[in-house]
C-alpha cells in the first residue's frame, strides 16, 4: 500500500473496454485496472476523481482521460485541487435540472447527494473499516519493549512495580540480521529471573514499532510528570479531544487508524473520556523541488532551508512557505517566489520606517477615514478566519492587499498600522516584533491581544451572484447584499446574457441558493 500511495511512482493501467454508469447523471465511466488503487480502501474498486485526487490526476494525465472539476477553487488543469473543504461544488446538476448541489460547500453537499441517492434507491450510506493486523516484523533496538518474561516456555507479565521496562544502555543496536531484535544479543539483559518464583527466566526480546507510543502520546503530553497513572482524569477531561491533527496522507491508513483503535480501548476501560481522539485531520502537502519533482539528493534538487534563511531571512522563508498554496497541496519550490515575498516585507517595513531608517510618523496620529477602517476590519476578519481554517496563503494575500492600499496613503494612521503588525506577527514574527518597537509599543508583540473586527465595517454592500442554465455558469450579476430571493431572480431574468441562453424558452424551475447562485432549469 505504501508503494501504491507513492506520488512519485509512475501510474500504469489497462482499459478493460467496459463502462460503468454514474447513477446521478447517467454518464458512462470507463473502467480501468490500475496499479495505484489501494485494495484496502473501500471495496478496492473506486470512483476516480482526477480533479481532486493527486494520484487520480496523474493517472488521468498519463492516459489522456477527462479531468472534470466538481469543486471550484483550484487550477485542475495544472494539479489536483485537494483542499476540497475550501471550495464550492460545481458541475453537479442532474440532466433534468431537478436536483442540484451546485454552489454548496462539500460538507453541505455530501449529505444532500446521499439522501437523494437513497430516495431514488440508487445507493445507501455505509461506513467501511478494515483494521489489519499490525505487523511487528521490523525489529529495532529502540522499539518499545514488551514487559514479558518467559519461564519454562510460558509468558508471564512483569509486576506493576517493575514498570516501565526500560531499554538497556548499549552501543550494540544495529539490526541483528537474523530477524530477531538487537536486544536478543544482549545476554546479560535477556537473562533474568521470574519475579514471582525466582526461577531463571528469559526476557521477551521482540519490540513494537517505535511509533507505537505515538498512538497515545497526546494523552501523556497532558500530564507528563504523573508517576502514578497515564493521565489525571480531570486534566484529560479538560484537554481532550485533540482539536487538530496535521500529518501526511500515509497517516490516514496507518497511524490515525491505530491511534483511534488504542484510544477506543482506553475509552472502554475508563482511561479516556472521549470516544474519538481527534476532532480534525489535515494532510499537509509536500514541498517539491523547483523542477516539480520530489526532492532527493540523486536528482540534485534539494533546497536547503538554512541556506535560504541565510540569503533571505527567516521571516521571508517562513512567509513564503505559507504563501506557496493551500496547506494540503503539493507545491514546487521557487526561489523567485521567496524574492517576491522579500519585496513584500520591504514594503511592510516602509509603512513604518522611512528611507533613513527612522520612524515614518507623518500623520500617524490622524483618524483613519471610513473606507480605511473598512479595509482594516475586512483584513482583520479575513486573516482571522483564514488562520482558523489554515488558509495561510489567502490570509497573506489579504495582507498584501492591505499593504498596497496603505502604501498609497500620504498619511498612515497609527490606528491602521498597529493592528496590522499584530496580524502579521504569526506569519513574520521577527519583523513584526521590530516594527512593534518602532511604533513605540511595549512589551512584546507576542503578548498582545488579537485584533477584533467590527461586523458593521465588514458587511458587504453588494454581492456577485453566478447565473446558471441547467447547472452551467452563463453569467454573473451584482445585487445589493440584502436582496430577497424574488429580487435576485428578477434581476437575473433581466440579464442580457441569460436571455441569449434561454432563447425564448420558459424555465421549468428556478433553483436559488441564498447569496450564492441562481440556476434556471430549461
Amino acid at each position: 500500500d505504501l508503494q501504491r500511495q507513492d506520488l512519485e511512482k509512475e501510474k500504469t493501467g489497462v482499459f478493460t473496454g467496459g463502462y460503468a454508469v454514474n447513477p446521478v447523471n447517467g454518464g458512462r465511466l470507463p473502467i480501468w485496472i490500475a496499479d495505484y488503487v489501494l485494495m484496502t480502501y473501500g471495496t478496492g474498486a473506486i470512483m476516480a476523481v482526477p480533479a481532486h485526487d493527486q494520484r487520480d490526476w496523474q493517472f488521468a494525465r498519463t492516459y489522456s482521460l477527462p479531468i472534470r472539476e466538481v469543486i471550484a477553487g483550484g487550477q485542475v488543469e495544472k494539479e489536483a485541487f485537494v483542499a476540497i473543504d475550501r471550495g464550492t461544488v460545481v458541475n453537479s446538476t442532474t440532466p433534468d435540472g431537478l436536483f442540484s448541489i451546485d454552489g454548496l460547500e462539500p460538507a453541505e453537499a455530501i449529505p444532500k447527494i446521499t439522501e437523494w441517492l437513497e430516495a431514488k434507491r440508487k445507493g445507501r450510506r455505509a461506513v467501511n473499516y478494515k483494521l489489519r493486523d499490525w505487523l511487528f516484523a521490523r525489529q529495532r533496538y529502540w522499539g518499545e519493549p514488551f514487559p514479558i518474561v518467559w519461564v519454562d516456555g510460558e509468558p508471564r507479565p512483569l509486576p506493576e512495580e517493575q514498570l516501565p521496562l526500560r531499554l538497556p544502555e548499549t552501543n550494540e543496536f544495529k539490526p541483528s540480521g537474523t530477524g530477531e531484535s538487537p536486544l536478543a544479543n544482549l545476554a546479560t539483559w535477556v537473562a533474568t529471573t521470574d519475579p514471582a518464583t525466582g526461577k531463571p527466566a528469559r526476557r521477551e526480546t521482540n519490540t513494537m514499532p517505535q511509533w507505537a507510543g505515538s498512538c497515545w502520546y497526546y494523552l501523556r503530553f497532558i500530564d507528563p510528570k504523573n508517576d502514578s497513572r497515564l493521565v489525571d482524569p480531570a486534566k484529560e477531561r479538560y484537554w481532550m479531544p485533540v482539536d487538530l491533527y496535521v500529518g501526511g496522507s500515509e497517516h490516514a491508513v496507518l497511524h490515525l487508524l491505530y491511534a483511534r483503535f488504542w484510544h477506543k480501548v482506553l475509552y472502554d476501560i475508563g482511561v479516556a473520556s472521549t470516544t474519538e481522539p481527534f476532532l480534525k485531520l489535515v494532510h499537509q502537502g509536500t514541498v517539491l523541488g523547483e523542477d516539480n519533482q520530489k526532492m532527493s539528493k540523486s536528482r540534485g534538487n534539494v533546497v536547503n532551508p538554512d541556506e535560504m534563511m541565510d540569503q533571505f531571512g527567516a521571516d521571508a522563508v517562513r512567509l513564503y512557505e505559507m504563501f506557496m498554496g493551500p496547506l494540503e497541496a503539493m507545491k514546487p519550490w521557487s526561489t523567485r517566489g521567496v524574492e517576491g515575498i522579500t519585496r513584500f516585507l520591504d514594503r511592510v517595513w516602509r509603512l513604518i520606517v522611512n528611507e533613513a531608517g527612522g520612524p515614518s510618523l507623518a500623520g500617524i496620529e490622524a483618524e483613519p477615514s471610513l473606507e480605511q477602517r473598512r479595509l482594516l476590519h475586512q483584513t482583520i476578519k479575513k486573516v482571522t478566519d483564514d488562520l482558523e481554517a489554515l488558509r495561510f496563503n489567502t490570509a497573506i494575500a489579504q495582507m498584501m492587499v492591505f499593504t498596497n492600499e496603505v502604501t498609497k496613503l500620504k498619511t498612515r494612521p497609527r490606528a491602521l498600522l498597529e493592528p496590522f503588525v499584530l496580524l502579521l506577527s504569526p506569519f513574520a514574527p521577527h519583523i513584526a516584533e521590530e516594527l512593534w518597537e518602532r511604533l513605540g509599543k511595549a512589551p512584546s508583540v507576542a503578548t498582545q491581544p488579537w485584533p477584533e473586527y467590527d461586523p458593521a465595517l465588514v458587511a458587504r454592500d453588494r454581492l456577485t451572484i453566478p447565473i446558471q442554465v441547467n447547472g452551467k455558469l452563463r453569467s454573473k450579476i451584482e445585487v445589493p447584499a440584502d436582496s430577497s430571493e424574488a429580487e435576485v431572480v428578477r434581476l437575473a431574468r433581466q440579464d442580457a446574457k441569460l436571455s441569449e441562453w434561454l432563447q425564448g424558452k420558459t424555465p421549468r424551475k428556478v433553483i436559488y441558493v441564498e447569496k450564492k447562485l441562481v440556476n434556471f432549469v430549461v
